[in-house]
């Protein structure tokens, strides 16, 4: 069951729990036969707080996004989500709870207009047909709201820059009432100005308070431009978790070079076993 967004208004807030958490994965393990790919993660995210989940191809961000998501049950562990464990079963179940992704390749369709993809899988209907005009006027209100300028609502996404469709992704999940936004390399393969786009959206969403934002990122210099805390992933366990204020992108690349220098290490080491 999915919540129809309202004509001009943000969604509701998420309930923060005793912490002031609204989302947490505590003692998250996956295992894929003999593969572990998270270890014991825990992680949690503050009400209108911008996470940065960093880490090299492979680290397990992917499989945990997925688990938050309701793509793919954990081996163990829990999630709790305003306070309530839930057991995710599906991502339309997450969705309807207010946990929504953005993946890379956006779930957009190319031939259908900005307004029709707003709607996508939750279209207005009157009398069996397509009440478009409502749509239109409400889609237009919401993207007014968010801050994302496009030509027109009316324009088919195959027409937009990599910058607005990433936007048009970004602001259907927020308007359809997602208390939770889980960022999947949303900078992925834009140039500057798309970029800046971006950022300046998820600015904006911050500066709102009304959703929380879990960004799997590379670059740690965009990382700590615009996340309120880093979440470094290595080898399917969290290792580092500090404000973005109190860290730099020096202090990241040196956990990295080390990490680098131990594997060499060690495969140096078997080589001269």
């Amino acid at each position: 069951m999915t919540t129809e967004p309202v004509p001009g208004a943000a969604p509701a807030a998420a309930t923060a729990d005793a912490s002031g958490d609204v989302l947490r994965a505590e003692h998250i393990t996956k295992r894929f036969g003999a593969v572990t790919a998270l270890h014991d993660v825990n992680l949690h995210l503050g009400q209108g707080e911008v996470l940065g989940l960093l880490g090299d191809n492979g680290a397990g961000k992917s499989t945990l996004i997925k688990i938050m998501c309701g793509f793919q049950p954990p081996t163990s562990g829990r999630i709790i989500l305003e306070g309530q464990e839930i057991t995710l079963k599906s991502v339309d179940q997450a969705r309807s709870l207010g946990i929504d992704t953005v993946y890379q390749d956006l779930a957009l369709i190319n031939e259908l207009t900005v307004y029709h993809n707003m709607f996508l899988n939750r279209e207005r209907t009157r009398w069996s047909l397509l009440s478009n005009r409502s749509m239109r006027r409400t889609a237009q209100e919401q993207l007014d709201r968010i801050g994302v300028n496009i030509p027109s609502v009316d324009a088919e996404v195959a027409k937009l820059s990599g910058g607005q469709r990433q936007a048009i992704a970004v602001a259907r999940a927020v308007t359809s009432s997602a208390k939770v936004l889980l960022l999947d390399e949303p900078l992925a393969a834009m140039g500057a100005k798309e970029g800046a786009m971006i950022l300046e959206l998820i600015k904006d969403l911050k500066a709102q308070g009304q959703v929380s934002i879990i960004m799997i990122m590379h670059n740690y210099g965009q990382a700590l431009e615009i996340c309120d805390r880093i979440n470094l992933l290595q080898h399917g366990e969290i290792t580092f978790d500090k404000l973005a204020k109190d860290t730099s992108v020096q202090e990241l690349n040196d956990i990295v070079i080390e990490e680098y220098r131990r594997a060499l290490a060690e495969q140096q080491r078997q080589k001269s076993a």
